[in-house]
């Protein structure tokens, strides 16, 4: 054999087992998921995710490459059609993929369906939990950020230590051990977090998006006002006024805005008034994925909320 053949050979080969190394076995649609599939898998293997940082899972198109990973993965988790709509159809082709909005013991709560106040929605029951899942509910109508909760995050990751040993069955004990250590980490964590806020629940704040009610169920947190049901659909005129005379009202309080929401629209509604403005991501855009990446996730979200509730 020739040189050259050789290295015709040697470099198809290579680019076969590259190939074969970028086509993930775990896939998670979206970074929260992923951060607590990594904390299952440390040590055992790193889950890859299909949205890049700052897309809306709501309703982004998808690259060729995105769409080969999500046909060559091994199992694909994502939170179900009420979040990540684009892949409804894609995702009902196939068996690899688990929506975890459907799993056994997840509490899910209603979606808001206006853009009233907090306080209306209080009232009309929109904050109630839903501890039975309605599996024939329309897409959209169900709150999908699930993730918020310690408690459903806690579900996911037991669900995710027996669905995994199908696919590392040699590592069954160290995905059991994963999940132990991240049982005892969140558990501190949730306790810490819930001595914070509890002073807290009566200072008045307002956010961007609805899309925090399992964390403000889970710690008894209530914003005085939502300024957009999603990032899709921003507030008419009409609102808008509302919720400047809302803010008017409160006196000081905090206002949330989040990475994708523009800081015109956050100026126009709270310019001259006594507000302290921060910022929410809960996606975790630019958390590290590690075994410790979810703790991270709540940890931000706590330290923004309650960082800016103790200075009024």
């Amino acid at each position: 054999m020739s040189l050259r053949c050789l290295f015709v050979l040697l470099l198809g080969l290579s680019l076969s087992i590259s190939a074969r190394a970028e086509a993930p076995k775990i896939l998670a649609t979206i970074k929260p998921v992923q951060l607590i599939a990594a904390a299952i898998l440390d040590g055992i293997d790193t889950p890859a995710v299909l949205l890049p940082p700052g897309a809306s899972p709501h309703s982004y198109a998808m690259r060729p490459s995105e769409r080969r990973a999500l046909e060559q993965a091994q199992r694909v988790y994502w939170i179900g059609p009420d979040l990540e709509m684009f892949l409804g159809d894609i995702l009902a082709q196939r068996d690899v993929a688990v929506e975890l909005m459907d799993i056994d013991g997840l509490t899910v709560r209603p979606q808001a369906q206006s853009s009233s106040f907090a306080d209306d929605k209080k009232d009309s029951g929109a904050y109630a939990h839903e501890h039975d899942h309605d599996h024939q509910h329309a897409p959209g109508t169900l709150d999908a950020h699930i993730w918020l909760s310690p408690a459903n995050a806690l579900t996911i990751a037991r669900f995710m230590a027996q669905d995994l040993a199908t696919f590392y069955p040699d590592q069954q004990d160290a995905l059991q051990a994963n999940l132990q250590a991240f049982e005892t980490r969140l558990g501190l964590l949730d306790s810490q977090i819930r001595a914070r806020t509890q002073p807290l629940q009566d200072k008045p704040y307002f956010v961007f998006h609805d899309g925090y009610g399992y964390l403000e169920d889970h710690y008894g947190l209530r914003p005085r006002g939502i300024f957009s049901l999603s990032h899709e659909v921003p507030p008419g005129a009409r609102h808008v006024n509302l919720l400047r005379q809302q803010l008017q009202n409160a006196g000081p309080s905090c206002v949330f805005s989040e990475p994708q929401f523009t800081p015109r629209l956050v100026d126009s509604l709270t310019q001259g008034l006594p507000v302290t403005l921060g910022e929410l991501d809960p996606l975790g855009t630019d958390i590290a994925v590690s075994a410790q990446g979810y703790e991270q996730l709540l940890a931000d979200l706590a330290e923004q909320l309650g960082g800016c509730l103790e200075k009024i």
